[in-house]
């Protein structure tokens, strides 16, 4: 489906205050009734963050699972469902993984293919030992990863791990620019990276913060498989205009379609993915 683009709402994010911006939904109520606006809107995908009743990034699994839940139940809406497997600071790693192994309804999960500084906050951690365990993980119960590179070093090893079996290919890679600490957001980096890309794989792209509209532009213009959008990666509109992830999502299918491409129904993402059909 060469003319079909699949687009990803990431709602919510770890780290963002809801001070910032107040539309950022925290609450399970909130993030599903999000998410389902947001599929109404065009996302094929939403990658979805939990947060703890602080507002701080949690992975407890019961947050996860009513999340889900409530989304589900709306009948009528198919959206593939994404979730992280690093949506708190230093978890264990079974916790990182307890979500994939108790809700079936999780079709994909980001797999962050190395460790890395975040900034000047915190060193984010994907030993070696973990990467392994996860995609295991995801092999036992059916979830698509999500390859998430912010470096070459990162693409570097999901090579490796293809390999080694412990990832399977084709793989779908998410190129994550602008984060300090990973590539700048930059065109220059982007082609990089998919100049490099394993044989055979689908990838999507998005810079963060102001960088998001030239690196969704740059991402269409190489060919990109989809792009992602949400409060996760940018909270502004515009300057001086704050953003909600419906608002977000309408704008990108606004750009696709104005790029010649067409939306992908979420039917149509499982399979350029190599996803299964919705059972319910």
């Amino acid at each position: 489906m060469p003319d079909k683009i699949i687009l990803t709402a990431a709602l919510t994010g770890a780290v963002t205050p809801k001070e910032i911006n107040e539309n950022i939904p925290l609450t399970p109520e909130q993030i599903a009734e999000d998410a389902y606006n947001c599929w109404k809107a065009g996302a094929a995908i939403v990658h979805l963050h939990m947060r703890d009743d602080k507002g701080n990034g949690s992975m407890e699994t019961a947050r996860f699972q009513k999340t889900v839940e409530l989304l589900r139940a709306h009948e009528d809406c198919d959206v593939v469902i994404c979730c992280t497997s690093s949506g708190a600071m230093n978890p264990k790693p079974g916790e990182r993984m307890a979500h994939f192994q108790t809700i079936p309804a999780i079709e994909m999960g980001s797999y962050d293919a190395g460790s890395m500084n975040w900034g000047c906050s915190f060193v984010f951690d994907n030993s070696p030992d973990f990467l392994v365990e996860l995609g295991k993980c995801y092999q036992d119960y059916d979830v698509k990863p999500e390859v998430e590179i912010f470096d070459m070093g990162m693409l570097g090893n999901a090579k490796h791990y293809v390999k080694q079996g412990v990832l399977k290919a084709p793989l779908y890679c998410q190129l994550v620019l602008g984060v300090l600490g990973g590539m700048e957001a930059s065109v220059e980096n982007l082609q990089h990276l998919v100049r490099h890309l394993p044989e055979g794989s689908k990838w999507s792209a998005f810079g963060i913060g102001k960088d998001h509209m030239p690196i969704m532009y740059a991402a269409l213009a190489l060919g990109a498989n989809a792009i992602r959008v949400g409060l996760e990666d940018n909270v502004m509109y515009a300057k001086g205009v704050k953003a909600s992830n419906v608002m977000l999502v309408e704008r990108a299918v606004r750009v696709v379609k104005e790029f010649g491409k067409d939306i992908a129904a979420p039917a149509e993402a499982r399979e350029i993915l190599g996803i299964k059909p919705l059972v319910r």
